[in-house]
């Protein structure tokens, strides 16, 4: 096990004294932390759907093909997922700070950098390190969760994070839309700098440290390899780490094709498909909630993933069969509602999956949360180029990536998560929020006070 480092801890006396002589600004303070990090989990969609609208402008103003324009994409995921695995365990040694301000920092030069690119093969290399900043958000993101949450409590906080950060899918492609009535592509990345600079100084101002010095980890690389093979040899981990994983990749692939699947093969406007790309993750967002207000805590999580996971699937199959002409020739309307239904199955997968797994992890919440975004985004990035693998007339390529990812994602969860169906999967009530929540409350309200 890694070592610790030594205790600095408050006496928790005096520390509940001084919580409970500020509830009101405790309060007030927690729901702030809460915006940031659903700002932080924000920055992906963020910068992935801004920039969907402008694709097709991309191909013709760097005249390069489409699926290198893609690359774009999947260079973007997968410096997150590289990201990702190296910022957790920072996070795990040196707390949340310090790692999640040098991330976004990088993250601001990198966007500024991709706004200037003169080729297509310099802003995929922009993109590239662009994703690798922007993992610091995620991963800590979800790190902050576990420290503050456990249980039932963590599984309707993701749920919350997934209300505030799917405004990002619904304003962004809108955004980009507007953006591009009045600039090109590059001016969405100027806009893209300026959120990135108001979200650093909101985190250095106001996001307060959440990990004690005596819960870090002062081993070095060795200690953090033993403890992410720790975490894979849980069956259950990894079980629901890879149905996270292809979750995502289904979701991923539209993402990467529904720009040129609306746009090119069924003639939507890049404000018409701004428009359904914004219901889209408005369906998410509220199946979401759905899910952390009324389904968490009264039905076991896993069942609840399983179901979201088999209408991706249904939903998917209707789309290939729509694709391959089955129904006949159909138009952009039944198309946009069956990726309404998959979009939002999305709301009651990916937010159990994460919450399952991460409540199987009592310490190292930065390497655990590396290790399910790091498949994720890397899985996501294989998703991206297969979608465009036959060029840019067809939604077959989609529909069949989305179907295969999702059978995966179910595969994974009954071959692996099953034999856990008793411990932490079977979670239908209890689980609240862990000491630290009110600890951290208390230190935010004694800065909030002092500012």
């Amino acid at each position: 096990m890694p070592e610790r480092g030594p205790s600095t801890q408050t006496p928790q006396t005096s520390q509940s004294s001084y919580i409970s002589q500020t509830p009101p600004a405790g309060r007030r303070i927690s729901l702030l932390v809460t915006l940031i990090l659903g700002s932080l989990t924000a920055t992906p969609p963020l910068a992935m759907d801004m920039y969907l609208p402008a694709l097709p402008e991309v191909t013709r103003s760097l005249s390069a093909p489409a699926a290198t324009v893609q690359l774009t994409l999947t260079a973007c995921l997968a410096g997150m997922a590289l990201g990702q695995i190296v910022v957790g365990p920072m996070s795990d040694k040196w707390g949340r700070r310090r790692p999640l301000l040098a991330g976004l920092a990088v993250y601001v030069v990198a966007t500024a950098l991709c706004a200037v690119a003169p080729n297509v093969e310099t802003l995929v290399a922009f993109r590239l390190v662009q994703g690798l900043a922007g993992a610091a958000g995620i991963v800590i993101a979800r790190a902050v969760v576990r420290d503050l949450y456990d249980g039932v409590a963590m599984a309707r906080f993701f749920s919350t994070l997934m209300l505030i950060s799917g405004v990002a899918p619904v304003v962004a492609p809108l955004i980009g839309g507007q953006i591009l009535r009045v600039t090109d592509w590059r001016g969405v990345f100027v806009v893209l700098v300026v959120v990135g600079v108001v979200l650093g100084v909101v985190v250095w101002a106001r996001l307060p440290e959440t990990l004690p010095v005596e819960e870090r980890h002062a081993g070095g690389v060795g200690d953090t390899l033993r403890a992410m093979r720790g975490l894979l040899a849980d069956r259950a981990f990894t079980g629901y780490m890879l149905a996270g994983g292809f979750a995502f990749a289904s979701l991923f692939a539209y993402v990467a094709a529904s720009p040129f699947v609306m746009q090119e093969i069924y003639g939507a406007s890049a404000q018409t498909f701004s428009l359904l790309f914004g219901l889209n993750s408005i369906g998410l967002v509220v199946v979401g909630q759905i899910n952390g207000k009324i389904l968490v805590g009264r039905v076991r999580l896993d069942r609840v993933l399983g179901l979201g996971l088999v209408i991706v699937i249904a939903a998917a199959t209707v789309l290939l069969l729509m694709s391959l002409g089955v129904f006949g020739e159909v138009g952009l309307g039944p198309v946009a509602a069956v990726l309404f239904v998959l979009m939002s199955a999305m709301g009651i997968s990916l937010p159990n999956t994460q919450a399952l797994a991460l409540m199987r992890v009592k310490t190292s919440a930065g390497s655990a949360s590396a290790l399910l975004g790091t498949s994720s985004f890397l899985i996501g990035a294989v998703a991206s180029p297969l979608v465009g693998i036959a060029g840019e007339d067809t939604a077959v390529p989609m529909a069949v990536v989305q179907l295969v990812a999702a059978v995966l994602a179910l595969g994974f969860l009954v071959a692996l998560c099953r034999p856990s169906a008793g411990g932490g999967a079977g979670l239908g009530a209890g689980g609240g929020v862990g000491g630290r929540a009110g600890e951290v409350a208390g230190e935010s309200a004694g800065k909030g006070a002092g500012s």
